[in-house]
């Protein structure tokens, strides 16, 4: 296509939308609105995918060690350890170290603990990640069959529901940013419909004079794209704003009482997020010309 050509139809289609005001603004406020929701949803399911990669990253097991077990044992099942394929670190932890943690995790209800600094009943521990959290529960299987472990603990039940939450949760998130996205591409269209609707006359002439199908749809999309862009303007400064101010706000309480959350932070987050609505504006837009347009040139 000639620059001059192209040129023509980014004019046409700027033109129509101040010849279709209503219809354009009408256009434009349906875009809003879905990308507003489509916005606050992909936020939240953005951070709960965070949320959930950095809960899956932290789960953990621990192999207790029988007391009896001698430190030449203890180095040689370290390394049997390390051979496993789907383990990716192993740390020994003494039970003196875990009376430590175990002091510090009750704050200052902890110094009753320390009566057992002489007398410590615990039991040295391996403290074993995984390469992926699929793992986890096969080779919890396979640790437990290791000699002098008495116990593989990484909270079977509780990690099995959580991973099955989390994923409930992401994929309702994004079953209902599809379903807006359709939605939105139901609704545009149609209003588009009605614009070029109104202009089939001047479409029938167009054709009449010679006018091919690719010369008078140009126009068209390039308005739908136009409609896209200026319906996702709002959308972008709202949630941009809005979540700059809610993490400079809500992080810290979130850090005090719930330090295992870790917010996204805003930068490049509010960026990344504006160019996903900003594509999908453009993409309803053009999507809602292609069809409606459709009707009237491929009779």
């Amino acid at each position: 296509m000639k620059a001059r050509t192209l040129g023509r139809h980014f004019r046409e289609g700027g033109k129509s939308l101040g010849r279709n005001s209503w219809m354009t603004f009408a256009s434009a406020s349906a875009v809003t609105v879905t990308l507003l929701l489509v916005g606050i949803f992909l936020v939240l399911l953005l951070n709960l995918n965070n949320f959930a990669s950095s809960i899956e990253d932290d789960v953990e097991m621990k192999l207790y060690i029988d007391p009896s077990t001698s430190q030449a044992d203890i180095q040689a099942m370290q390394s049997k350890i390390k051979e496993n394929r789907y383990v990716e670190s192993v740390t020994f932890s003494s039970k003196a170290e875990e009376l430590k943690k175990l002091i510090k995790s009750f704050g200052d209800d902890g110094s009753a603990f320390k009566l057992f600094e002489q007398d410590n009943p615990l039991s040295d521990v391996y403290i074993v990640k995984t390469k992926e959290p699929k793992y986890v529960e096969k080779t919890a299987t396979q640790m437990n069959e290791l000699p002098h472990i008495t116990k593989v603990q990484y909270g079977q039940e509780e990690v099995k529901k959580l991973f099955k939450v989390l994923k409930v949760a992401r994929n309702i998130g994004a079953a209902l940013i599809i379903a807006l996205v359709l939605m939105a591409m139901f609704l545009i269209s149609n209003t588009i419909k009605i614009t070029i609707f109104a202009r089939k006359d001047e479409i029938e002439i167009m054709r009449l004079v010679g006018a091919t199908n690719s010369f008078i749809r140009w126009p068209l999309f390039l308005e739908g794209l136009f409609i896209g862009l200026i319906g996702s303007v709002i959308p972008i400064i709202l949630i941009s704003v809005s979540y700059s101010f809610l993490y400079d706000s809500i992080k810290p309480k979130v850090i005090q009482s719930l330090p295992f959350v870790q917010l996204l932070p805003t930068f490049p987050f509010v960026l990344q997020v504006s160019a996903v609505l900003a594509v999908i504006g453009a993409c309803i837009g053009v999507w809602g010309s292609l069809i409606s347009v459709r009707k009237f040139l491929y009779k």
